[in-house]
């Protein structure tokens, strides 16, 4: 089944610095062959649940492995069955109705 999720991870217990930690996710997502579109509060990932699940996990996984002795993670999960969706799909839905406001 097709997803698409907003992870937003947080590294507690690390100082005010999360550049290097998120860096490392983006490139576990990257690997994993899912799509991602970084922004200011978290990432948003297209792909299969089971890929995305385990790619979130091996987040996990990598950052502990740095020290990190403690993750809090939200995850916000989309899916359809009507049809199917894509990160681009979704922004480019959104700015065609505001073109219509104005």
């Amino acid at each position: 089944m097709k997803v698409i999720s907003d992870l937003c991870l947080i590294p507690i217990g690390t100082g005010s610095s999360l550049g290097s930690y998120i860096a490392e996710c983006e490139k576990i997502l990257s690997a994993a062959g899912l799509k991602t579109r970084l922004h200011a509060s978290g990432t948003n990932i297209e792909g299969e649940w089971d890929q995305v699940m385990q790619a979130i996990r091996r987040c996990h996984e990598k950052l502990h492995q740095m020290g990190v002795p403690r993750i809090i993670s939200t995850i916000h999960m989309g899916t359809r069955s009507d049809r199917e969706e894509t990160l681009e799909g979704r922004v480019r839905s959104i700015e065609e109705k505001l073109l219509l406001i104005r």
